[in-house]
């Protein structure tokens, strides 16, 4: 079953305004699969995935190719892979400027993205896809609707969508392996897998926790600096975020250092080797699995252009993600318990933002208010209603 995905209509529109287009985002998201659906209504266009060296070959004389189909929409899977095609992508697009000639699919933001901005600025946009967001699949006929299911097993189709709770486990255990083992080196990076794997892990202990670089080098003996660049390397792959604390004008003294959280909850799971939704339900990482979650659906949906982090002083005030949007400030507090409260210290937090709205989102319920109609205990699902 197709899912429609929600980043679908920034897709098409951006194709009519824009000679190129980027589909960023990890492997296996479902890149590939939406930039099919959107070019079967662009009449004979043209696909290549350079992965494939039947199509790898036809791009031995680009210019000669890409210019006999000047009036198509071609699209380039991986193109990170190959690079030198984007001066001659700017020199295609400068020769014959029209919205729709390239739609470009890539799993590595490093290359591309620095590749992009040196030579197709104020040609390209960009249209980030994650694994499946909660609210996709709830509009999905014929989809199981439990948030532990989704939780549990990440957003990955082909991890969701895996027929057992097995099969899901061990789709994502060979993701895992085939990351480090192959992608990390089809990106440029040469660092042992071995080394690459426990770095993984011991950031899955830190998922939703000030980093401490300092710290985390010491346990794996590398300095800071390298162990920033490691990350670096993580992060630019989409595997991992650092969410920046939202600076704010006040006198109070704030924490600095981001968190960091696993982008997808099922590697998490699968990382801390969690083969069931109930050993996460009883393990300690199981609040902080559920703010990534949230988080990560949070912020896909409402795209942030504007200032967007955590909010923490060294005095105890705190809300797990504030977002400026349209004028708004927003907070959002991640809560697992049936019964949430805002602390002390989110009141504090509350006050010196000023937040227009609060949100406790929790994973299950109907959503209530609990101060006039400015502070809400809402479910993940219904969030979008309320904002």
């Amino acid at each position: 079953m197709l899912i429609e995905r929600s980043v679908t209509r920034a897709v098409i529109d951006d194709l009519g305004h824009f000679p190129a287009v980027a589909i960023l985002g990890p492997r296996q998201a479902g890149k590939t699969t939406l930039a099919k659906s959107v070019i079967k209504s662009y009449p004979n266009a043209r696909y290549l995935d350079l992965e494939r060296p039947s199509h790898l070959a036809q791009l031995q004389d680009a210019e000669a190719l890409l210019s006999l189909h000047r009036d198509k929409l071609v699209c380039i899977d991986e193109v990170q892979l190959r690079p030198h095609l984007f001066p001659l992508l700017r020199a295609l697009i400068d020769d014959h400027p029209v919205p729709g000639r390239f739609l470009i699919l890539g799993s590595s933001s490093p290359d591309l993205l620095r590749q992009s901005s040196e030579t197709l600025a104020g040609r390209l946009s960009y249209v980030y896809i994650t694994p499946f967001l909660q609210q996709e699949l709830l509009r999905a006929e014929g989809e199981p609707k439990d948030w532990r299911a989704m939780l549990w097993r990440g957003g990955f189709p082909k991890s969701f969508l895996a027929s057992t709770d097995a099969r899901s486990f061990r789709w994502r255990e060979s993701y895992i392996e085939g990351f480090v083992e192959r992608d990390l080196r089809r990106f440029g990076v040469e660092l042992n897998p071995q080394y690459m794997r426990r770095l993984w892990l011991m950031c899955c202990h830190l998922h939703g926790q000030i980093m401490n670089y300092s710290a985390l080098g010491q346990s794996l003996d590398v300095t800071h600096p390298t162990l920033k660049r490691h990350i670096d390397v993580f992060e630019a792959a989409f595997m991992m975020r650092r969410l920046p604390p939202f600076a704010v004008n006040t006198k109070k003294r704030l924490v600095k250092s981001p968190k960091l959280y696993i982008r997808d909850s099922g590697l998490l799971t699968s990382l801390l080797d969690l083969d069931s939704f109930d050993k996460l339900y009883g393990h300690p990482a199981y609040g902080a699995c559920w703010e990534g979650f949230a988080v990560e659906n949070i912020l896909a949906t409402l795209q942030p252009r504007g200032m967007y982090g955590f909010y923490r002083t060294r005095t105890g005030e705190e809300i797990d993600l504030v977002v400026e949007l349209q004028g708004r400030r927003l907070g959002f507090e991640f809560k697992t318990s049936s019964s949430p409260r805002l602390t002390p210290g989110n009141r504090a937090a509350d006050g010196i933002l000023d937040l227009d709205k609060l949100f406790i989102v929790v994973p299950q319920g109907s959503a209530y208010p609990i101060e006039a109609d400015r502070v809400w205990v809402t479910p993940l699902e219904e969030i979008d209603r309320h904002l």
